[in-house]
C-alpha cells in the first residue's frame, strides 16, 4: 500500500513539475485543520512529508491561520504550535484578519506564482482549490498523508499546453533567457532598429566626363628628311633649313 502511494504521489509530482515549473524546496501552506489532523493521527510532518515528495520542503502559514487558531482555545492549543513552527508569509490581510481558508486562497490568486501545495482537511476549501489550476492539494487519510491526482481543471490546461495553446509562464522565461544567451534575442532587436535608408545617386555618378584630349601627331623622321632634300632642290642653304 505504502509503495503504491509513492508511485501516485512520484506521478503527480513530475505533472506539476513539467506542466507548471514546480521546484525544490517545495513550499507547502499549512491550515488549522491539517495541523490538527497531523497531531490526532501522531503525523511528523517536517520529517515525512520531504519522503513522501521525494524532496526538500519548507513548511509555510499566514499570519490569518495563526489568529484563527489563536481564536478557537485551549482546544486547538496543540495545531496552534504546530503552526507556529513553520514560516509565516505574508499575506493581504495584515489590518483586517480573515478566516484561514479564505487567506490560503488569496495566496494563490493570479496562476499560484509562488508554486504553494496547499494542505486542509477543509472540504470546502479543498473543492475550490480543484477549481483552480496548477495547485497541488495535501490531506490526511487513514494515518496518512496523501497528495491529490491533479484536478480536471489542472489536466485541462496542461492538455492546452501540449497542443501549443498556451505556453507557461516559466517556460517563457527560459526561451527568453536562452535567446540571451546565444544573442539572438539583442540580435533580433538590433535588426528591427536599423531601418534601410532610400539610397540617393552615387556622387561618382553625377561628376562630368572628362574630355580627352587629343594628341597632335608628332611629323615622323622620314618626312622630315622628305622636307630637307625639297629645300636642297630649292637651293635654300644647309644653315636655315629648320628642323
Amino acid at each position: 500500500m505504502k509503495i503504491t502511494r509513492q508511485k501516485h504521489a512520484k506521478k503527480h509530482m513530475g505533472f506539476y513539475k513539467y506542466n507548471f515549473g514546480f521546484r525544490e524546496p517545495f513550499q507547502v501552506l499549512l491550515d488549522g485543520t491539517f495541523c490538527q489532523a497531523a497531531l490526532r493521527n501522531k503525523i511528523q510532518i517536517r520529517e515525512q512529508l520531504p519522503g513522501y515528495l521525494a524532496g526538500p520542503t519548507q513548511l509555510c502559514t499566514t499570519r490569518c491561520v495563526l489568529k484563527e487558531l489563536e481564536s478557537l482555545g485551549k482546544e486547538l492549543y496543540g495545531a496552534k504550535l504546530i503552526a507556529q513552527r513553520c514560516q509565516v508569509r505574508h499575506c493581504s490581510h495584515f489590518k483586517e484578519p480573515v478566516s484561514g481558508s479564505a487567506c490560503l486562497l488569496s495566496m494563490v490568486e493570479g496562476g499560484n506564482p509562488h508554486h504553494y501545495f496547499i494542505a486542509t482537511q477543509d472540504q470546502v476549501l479543498g473543492t475550490k482549490v480543484k477549481k483552480k489550476a496548477g495547485i497541488p492539494l495535501l490531506f490526511i487519510i487513514q494515518n496518512t498523508m496523501v497528495l491529490d491526482k491533479p484536478s480536471t481543471k489542472s489536466l485541462a490546461v496542461a492538455q492546452a499546453m501540449q497542443t501549443n495553446q498556451l505556453i507557461p509562464e516559466h517556460q517563457k522565461l527560459s526561451i527568453v533567457q536562452l535567446k540571451e544567451q546565444q544573442g539572438l534575442e539583442k540580435a533580433s532587436e538590433s535588426q528591427k532598429r536599423k531601418r534601410k535608408r532610400a539610397s540617393g545617386p552615387n556622387p561618382l555618378s553625377c561628376l562630368k566626363k572628362k574630355k580627352k584630349t587629343q594628341e597632335t601627331p608628332q611629323p615622323s623622321a622620314a618626312k622630315k628628311r622628305n622636307r630637307k632634300r625639297n629645300k636642297r632642290k630649292l637651293g635654300i642653304p644647309a644653315g636655315m633649313v629648320q628642323s
